[in-house]
């Protein structure tokens, strides 16, 4: 009799830890019921080890399991809300913008929106519109033009960019910025020269040009640092607001920055360069919950700043995971559009131009000795040859074979030949935007000819078969935010024209979705936390409405994102 009881009791032991288990939906815990639960889909995880799945389950912010739809339902409690996909779209990991300017997008939607100027006349009408609506006195801001992309040249014109007079006969009382797409060259009218004291006696800052006819007089174009001769007078303007006004003014720039970011399907932004003051604002809202992606900030401050501040502002996962400051952001030349990038040789268009190192070598070699310091990563925008293998030579001297450092070029569009192989073997990585392959494509040759742009152009795929990391962003506002148009040029690089600029450099899909995913988590040392769909890891997911690894290439720019969320919170679901 007591040796059935025994056999009952243990029968019933069994029983109950069968049960148990069958109801637990993390293996060997208790069951906890999940906030967010996704099921019946199809789920690409960027996990090796579990490449895909059809369910998963999200406790407290992070994915607590993932698995079958079997394995997953029992983590659906009473308040669960369950998103069933029918087996329709992709579920993946939360796109990360790799290189973005935050307040930037923000602040490029609260101006006038020149990208779709097609020639002079029609920015020209563009900003005599706007004059319509604007007081005497105020300032008028727009963004996004690019002569290259204009039906027909301006005339009269210098160097390709168009002289002020008509824009200035439309703003008479009102000083005009016009910031290429770029953001590396801008257009200013008469009113906003004479408030920042341009003449033709004015001579070029360090790293930057004042356009001007032959007898001298400026054009009202302004390359690299030339640019912050406006800017000084538009900030002088600005000068007068309250500090409460100035806050307000940002907190709104933040927000729409972020709720444009959201409905992207953006779940992570590393912001290419931003003050102090800001990171400060940043951390206020990130305490109160007001920060809805993450952001991996690279702090723009001067060497002499960093000496005296830096070791203040490293964070590493504050807020929850919202916001990390182990970054500083430099730029060592300018845009290859508007002649800025630094070049080994001429550019074929301007032979008497090599293009601007905007920032000093030496200045340059400082910043890195204070990031080695202070256990910071370093990242310079690097986008001509030169610039490029000027940067490299910078990190080989100072990392002294470190390969762990992740230390990052931002951009590296065009490369020597010989440079390419450097990326892997010092550990560097190269943060692209494959967008700007496809936009830029139809002037690159007229730029640098056949012969370097064949060779070292926009070359992911000579980068990753020598091994090297690339990340992958956007480089918004200088182009559209959007991650799926990105993801279209790195598998096509087919320009708007239907031509592809040079295809065999092309990505594969699994290669761009990395790029897009786990690598800017690695890029940014969170490869741990986020950057693919895993057991443990922050629930940072966004639900596509096709499936961007197998439908046909004409479809991807159809694809539409229909969830975004942020830590197990779905913060942008499409109507």
């Amino acid at each position: 009799m007591e040796m059935a009881m025994t056999k009952t009791r243990f029968s019933f032991l069994l029983l109950f830890l069968a049960v148990l288990a069958a109801l637990s939906c993390t293996p060997g815990r208790p069951q906890e019921p999940a906030s967010l639960v996704i099921m019946d889909a199809r789920i690409a995880t960027l996990n090796p080890e579990q490449p895909d799945a059809e369910a998963l389950a999200v406790v407290d912010g992070r994915i607590s399991a993932i698995g079958s739809n079997e394995e997953v339902t029992p983590c659906i409690g009473e308040n669960t809300r369950v998103i069933s996909l029918r087996r329709q779209g992709l579920v993946i990991p939360g796109f990360i913008d790799g290189h973005a300017h935050f307040t930037g997008i923000g602040e490029a939607l609260r101006q006038i929106d020149l990208t779709t100027a097609r020639s002079w006349r029609e920015l020209v009408d563009l900003v005599e519109q706007a004059a319509a609506e604007t007081e005497p006195g105020e300032w008028i801001l727009g963004r996004g033009w690019h002569q290259a992309k204009w039906k027909q040249p301006p005339d009269p014109a210098i160097e390709g960019l168009p002289l002020h007079d008509e824009l200035s006969r439309v703003t008479p009382d009102n000083p005009v910025l016009l910031v290429h797409a770029s953001g590396h060259s801008c257009l200013a009218n008469a009113r906003a020269m004479q408030l920042s004291g341009v003449t033709s006696d004015t001579v070029n800052p360090e790293g930057g040009e004042i356009v001007k006819t032959g007898n001298g007089n400026p054009i009202g174009a302004f390359r690299e640092t030339a640019q912050g001769l406006i800017r000084a007078a538009l900030r002088e303007s600005l000068a007068s607001r309250s500090p409460d006004e100035v806050e307000s003014d940002l907190r709104e720039t933040i927000e729409m920055a972020a709720s444009e970011c959201v409905s992207r399907g953006i779940t992570s932004l590393h912001d290419a360069g931003s003050s102090f003051e800001l990171v400060d604002l940043l951390k206020e809202m990130a305490d109160k919950g007001d920060l809805k992606i993450r952001l991996n900030v690279m702090l723009s401050e001067s060497n002499s700043n960093l000496k005296r501040r830096i070791s203040d502002y490293r964070l590493v996962g504050y807020g929850g995971e919202m916001l990390t400051v182990r970054s500083i952001k430099r730029l060592i030349d300018g845009a290859l559009g508007s002649h800025g990038a630094w070049l080994l040789e001429p550019y074929s268009d301007l032979p008497a131009s090599t293009g601007l190192q905007t920032y000093p070598s030496d200045a340059l070699r400082e910043t890195a000795e204070i990031a080695l310091a202070n256990g910071f990563q370093v990242a310079v925008h690097a986008i001509g040859d030169r610039a490029n293998r000027e940067v490299l030579d910078i990190y080989q001297d100072t990392l002294n074979g470190d390969k762990e450092a992740r230390w990052r070029i931002e951009h590296a569009q065009h490369l020597a030949a010989g440079d390419i192989p450097r990326f892997a073997s010092l550990g560097v990585l190269a943060a692209m935007q494959s967008i700007h392959c496809t936009s830029d494509g139809p002037w690159v040759e007229e730029k640098l000819g056949a012969g370097r742009a064949s060779e070292g152009a926009y070359v992911w795929r000579s980068l990753l078969d020598s091994g090297a990391v690339i990340g992958n962003g956007t480089d918004a506002p200088v182009e559209d935010v959007d991650p799926l148009k990105c993801y279209y040029a790195a598998v096509t690089r087919r320009m708007e024209n239907g031509e592809r600029f040079y295809p065999g450099q092309c990505m594969t899909r699994m290669e761009a979705l990395q790029s897009y995913t786990i690598n800017n988590a690695y890029l940014a040392f969170e490869e741990d936390i986020k950057g693919s769909l895993e057991t443990g890891k922050l629930a940072d997911i966004t639900i596509l409405s096709r499936d961007i690894l197998a439908v046909p290439e004409n479809e991807l720019l159809e694809t539409e994102v229909l969830y975004t969320i942020v830590g197990g919170n779905v913060l942008y679901e499409r109507d």
